[in-house]
């Protein structure tokens, strides 16, 4: 049995900007200002993006992210 494919038609290129940020700097508030948005919104659109792919991109923890 195949696992059940992710939907990804409605992942922008600046979704994957934000998952980039975040990975590079490690830290949400830092990849939101490079990226020219608040953390709010970068959170939630990285949140999307986890639940789209149905599993965590970064572990969470106060004033880092891995």
């Amino acid at each position: 049995m195949r696992p059940p494919a992710h939907d990804l038609s409605r992942t922008s290129l600046r979704d994957l900007e934000y998952l980039v940020a975040v990975a590079e700097l490690r830290h949400f508030g830092q990849a939101a200002e490079r990226c020219g948005v608040s953390q709010p919104a970068l959170s939630m659109q990285i949140r999307k993006l986890e639940e789209t792919l149905a599993c965590p991109l970064f572990e969470r923890g106060p004033k880092r992210c891995w």
